[in-house]
């Protein structure tokens, strides 16, 4: 009977052991009801010694970007019309003298330096009409600035500061490889509370016909986009520059997600032709166009809708003197195939003025070709 009572106690004393190693080392394994109601929780341990846990989300692709967006404000001299009556004695002995003081309209935007040397390219609407520039910079500092040109068909400037030392300068992009559905982020200064990053995907690409500018072909984003950011940077998920946020589709000035951004490769173009120009110069021959529906192609009998129509022809244009007339269709441009109006536009833009291009039409069914001397395409307000 002893024996017995031996071999029960060390079974115990072995079970409860068991039952004590695994409660401490492995209580998962344990009914809930063994856990005396501990609940198990697992983290990761933050490495220590000097070692950094690794960012998460999109925060180096922000810190990489916000020192070279810059928040930039304006102010323009509004003097108060002069009163009809104001060089009347009688009326300034009643009234005493109107008073017409000048008033400063202020407003507010972004830019993104592209310079160490202070560059900083902006919208046109940002600056259009400034008396003074003034830019805040990420880390503080402040700097007055100059506008070195702007071209309103793209809506795009370029201002210039002066600060000693290499100025953070953001790192172009290619977005001519991006995607629907890649994620960016849009980092300016809406409503003027200061710099803000907000995220979103890329909705769209190549989005013109909307009417803000006589050159479109922008990116669509959903990331919010406020007053404010005009100017600012559209970024990668790498923090390089995508495109120059610039407009907003809202019937009420706030964000519904739907932004649009002119494209870094064509902000580095004109920006280019400024700061080595002035101003910005683009091929033209004079001409208007329509677009070629399937309609317009079965009225001219023609068995596809390749080309552009020409609707007008402006005298004396280098279109008139090479002999292009109202109707003929417009099929290709120095051997590049006319699609539609905008790939017209583009397409002449892009040449240089001077320059000798053939020019294919389709004339009463039967195809032509003449030789277009390009123009210098004039000023917005010369047209």
């Amino acid at each position: 009977m002893r024996k017995h009572w031996l071999l029960f106690s060390q079974a115990v004393t072995i079970a409860l052991a068991l039952l004590f190693i695994v409660h401490t080392l492995k209580p998962e394994l344990l009914p809930n009801a063994a856990r005396s109601g501990v609940v198990t929780l697992y983290e990761n341990i933050p490495q220590i010694g000097g070692q950094q846990v690794p960012a998460t989300g999109l925060s180096l692709a922000a810190q990489k970007a916000m020192p070279a967006v810059v928040n930039v404000f304006t102010s323009t001299a509004v003097k108060s019309p002069i009163h009809p009556f104001a060089d009347d004695p009688r009326f300034r002995f009643f009234f005493g003298d109107p008073e017409n003081e000048p008033q400063d309209n202020s407003s507010l935007g972004s830019g993104v330096i592209v310079s160490q040397d202070g560059y900083i390219l902006t919208n046109h609407h940002v600056v259009e009409a400034a008396d003074q520039i003034e830019v805040a910079l990420a880390d503080g500092r402040k700097a007055k600035a100059h506008v070195v040109g702007s071209d309103p068909e793209t809506d795009l400037a370029v201002i210039k500061i002066d600060l000693p030392g290499n100025l953070p300068a953001i790192t172009f992009g290619h977005p001519e490889q991006a995607h629907v559905g890649d994620m960016v982020l849009a980092i300016g200064n809406p409503f003027g509370v200061g710099q803000t990053v907000t995220m979103g995907i890329i909705s769209a690409l190549k989005r013109n016909h909307l009417g803000l500018n006589t050159f479109e072909n922008f990116i669509q984003t959903d990331a919010a986009i406020n007053p404010g950011n005009s100017g600012g940077a559209l970024v990668d998920v790498n923090g390089d520059l995508l495109g120059i946020n610039s407009a907003i589709y809202s019937p009420n000035g706030g964000s519904l997600g739907i932004g649009f951004a002119i494209p870094a490769s064509i902000a580095k173009k004109t920006m280019e032709q400024i700061i080595q120009h002035g101003s910005v110069t683009r091929g033209w021959i004079g001409t208007g166009v329509q677009e070629l529906t399937p309609e317009l192609a079965e009225t001219f009998k023609l068995g596809h809708t390749q080309g552009v129509l020409i609707t007008e022809v402006i005298r004396n244009s280098p279109a008139d003197q090479a002999g292009i007339k109202p109707g003929d269709i417009l099929v290709s441009i120095d051997d590049t195939q006319i699609s539609d109006w905008n790939n017209m536009l583009e397409t002449v833009a892009n040449l240089p003025p001077g320059k000798i291009v053939a020019v294919r039409l389709v004339r009463n069914g039967a195809e032509t070709s003449v030789q277009v001397k390009i123009g210098k395409r004039p000023k917005p307000t010369q047209q």
